[in-house]
């Protein structure tokens, strides 16, 4: 039997003692009082975030990749946040993979035991093909998990930079990786249910994580995104204004240059402001590595 005792995560809050007597706004005061220390948890661990946003950029310059691993609910945070790499920066997805304890089946409904096998992570990270250019961040609220433990230490012993997200200090996760990221947000309202101030807190962490990233390989001009892919109205309508916005041009200057850069955004940006040609635009972009900024700067 697994010995839980000692981890925050489990602990009971002193403040919610009393959860089931309290009235619906009640609850929701007590939960929002929780949640308010979270950001300065996480603040308390900037710079090893800052540290796994390097490690990242530097991977995905070498074409490699940032593999998430977790079991429930943390695991499902890391399929969310690489699903939302490819519509919001661009990126293929394979850029960016989210695995988790019993496949993307278990993102929908649990699957038993799967968490506490000592050989699936390693699988899981044969099938696609992991190599020592990726980064694999393994991510568990109780920092115990079996899935994540085993997975770190085969990515380890193939080269690969690893990171721990854990929501406990000293985590067993956080001793098996190169990194560890410990959250220490506390006691949970609901006792154990490590999806609320525990998830909140390493949904923050991924976010950091990967825009800071995509910041590194020149998917953002100032703070808008340049690489989006056009998939709907919506979408559509942002790419015209971040084109008007980086160069004051009208609407119709901007969906015009838009198809003449093949849908690329960064490429019509530097077009309209160098007023040059769709190729030279890219071919210039190629030079800087996709960032606006340096081609900007160095045709001033």
């Amino acid at each position: 039997m697994v010995d839980l005792s000692g981890m925050t995560t489990e602990a009971r809050n002193a403040n919610t003692m009393s959860l089931d007597t309290m009235t619906p706004l009640e609850i929701a005061a007590a939960m929002n009082k929780e949640d308010a220390g979270v950001a300065e948890a996480v603040s308390k661990v900037l710079p090893q975030i800052a540290d796994a946003i390097t490690w990242c950029t530097e991977a995905l310059k070498k074409k490699g990749r940032i593999i998430y691993m977790g079991a429930g609910t943390s695991g499902r945070l890391g399929l969310l946040d690489a699903v939302e790499c490819p519509p919001t920066f661009g990126v293929p997805p394979e850029m960016v993979i989210g695995l988790i304890a019993g496949g993307q089946k278990a993102f929908i409904r649990a699957v038993e035991g799967a968490e506490d096998s000592h050989s699936l992570g390693q699988e899981d990270l044969e099938a696609v093909h992991v190599c020592r250019d990726d980064v694999v961040i393994g991510l568990a609220a109780s920092g115990r998990t079996p899935y994540v433990i085993y997975a770190l230490k085969y990515a380890h012993s193939i080269g690969c930079k690893t990171i721990a997200v854990a929501c406990n200090r000293n985590s067993l996760i956080g001793k098996e990786a190169e990194l560890a990221i410990e959250l220490v947000v506390g006691p949970e309202a609901l006792t154990g249910s490590t999806r609320l101030k525990s998830g909140t807190a390493q949904k923050m962490v991924l976010n950091m994580i990967s825009t800071g990233s995509m910041v590194g390989i020149g998917k953002v001009y100032g703070n808008m995104m340049v690489d989006l892919m056009q998939t709907n109205e919506k979408l559509e309508s942002r790419a015209e204004n971040v084109v008007m916005t980086s160069t004051g041009c009208s609407r119709p200057s901007a969906r015009k240059a838009l198809d003449e850069a093949d849908g690329s955004v960064k490429t019509a940006i530097v077009l309209i402001l160098l007023d040059c040609s769709a190729d030279e635009a890219r071919r210039r972009l190629d030079i800087c590595g996709g960032h606006v900024r340096k081609v900007l700067t160095e045709n001033q």
